[in-house]
């Protein structure tokens, strides 16, 4: 408890920063991209999609809030660290409304997918179960997956390829190669902001016994990772119209290359670039993901003229 320095700030201001909604747009992304994919099969039905929105939005937050409390338990937070919510240990929240406040939200998701495997499959059912389980062991467990060099791997799969397949599938009734190949450079990029904080937290994750890949690799080399990601990522939307698989609508994704270009470039630059390069980093998969999804809408739009 000696890490808690606390400073005043309006309780809704500190709720706010603990959500880190600078990273929310990756349960945003999947799920509209899931959900516009859907068009050419189905009319979409707003309920489900809203539902499948914001249950994925509480997972993710949630996940956010373990992390918040299990790396204040562990001493691995301090006033001074980056990247954090900070309710605990800079305004003095106490880690047990950390906690209830993250099972508070688990449970809001539990519901909205009961509504949702109620309006489509129980078995989709599994899959939340396994997603929130993930979430959970993300911070949480004997051996959390953080602290491993799988973290980039769960959380790329989880929030990119499985929120795609089941906004898809909620709408459709099933899956498609199509929708499982596009969920790829998006599971990727979700992959890249986890890669991003890493190697943002290198010392201080080596300091606190972590084995992420950034550490594995050593700083030079994660950053080489992490261009060869954003490299593949653009090179596989560009795959998927040359081989006819999806429309050149879908290339306006190179309308967002600036934004991981600036990663590197922060990277590879001075310390003080850092947070550029961590903020660019995570707008790459947001502009990406947007422009991906214009691409679809506007794709099935124009087909219908």
């Amino acid at each position: 408890m000696e890490n808690v320095a606390k400073h005043d700030q309006p309780t809704h201001k500190v709720l706010w920063q603990l959500t880190r909604p600078h990273t929310l747009t990756a349960s945003f992304v999947p799920v509209f991209i899931g959900t516009v994919l859907a068009l050419q099969y189905e009319q979409i039905h707003t309920g489900l999609f809203l539902a499948m929105l914001f249950a994925c939005l509480f997972i993710q937050i949630a996940t956010n809030l373990f992390n918040e409390y299990y790396d204040f338990i562990r001493g691995l937070d301090t006033a001074d660290s980056v990247g954090i919510g900070g309710a605990i240990v800079r305004h003095g929240m106490k880690p047990k409304t950390v906690m209830n406040l993250a099972i508070a939200l688990y449970t809001a998701s539990l519901l909205l997918g009961v509504y949702i495997c109620m309006s489509t499959s129980w078995w989709i059912a599994l899959v939340g179960v396994l997603g929130m389980a993930i979430g959970y062991l993300y911070t949480g467990g004997p051996l959390p997956i953080a602290y491993t060099p799988f973290g980039e791997l769960f959380s790329g799969i989880c929030m990119g390829t499985i929120f795609i397949l089941i906004s898809f599938y909620i709408q459709t009734g099933f899956v498609n190669e199509q929708s499982i190949l596009i969920s790829v450079p998006i599971a990727i990029l979700i992959g890249c902001i986890n890669l991003s904080n890493n190697i943002r937290d290198i010392e201080e994750d080596t300091l606190g016994g972590r084995k992420t890949i950034a550490i594995l690799m050593g700083f030079e080399k994660a950053v080489q990772l992490l261009a060869a990601l954003f490299i593949i990522s653009y090179v596989w939307i560009l795959g998927l119209v040359i081989f006819g698989i999806s429309s050149p609508w879908l290339l306006i994704v190179f309308l967002s290359i600036k934004k991981p270009i600036q990663a590197i470039k922060g990277f590879k630059g001075s310390r003080s670039e850092t947070p550029i390069a961590m903020k660019s980093t995570a707008q790459t998969n947001t502009f990406f993901g947007l422009f991906l999804g214009i691409g679809i809408l506007l794709d099935f739009i124009f087909s219908k003229l």
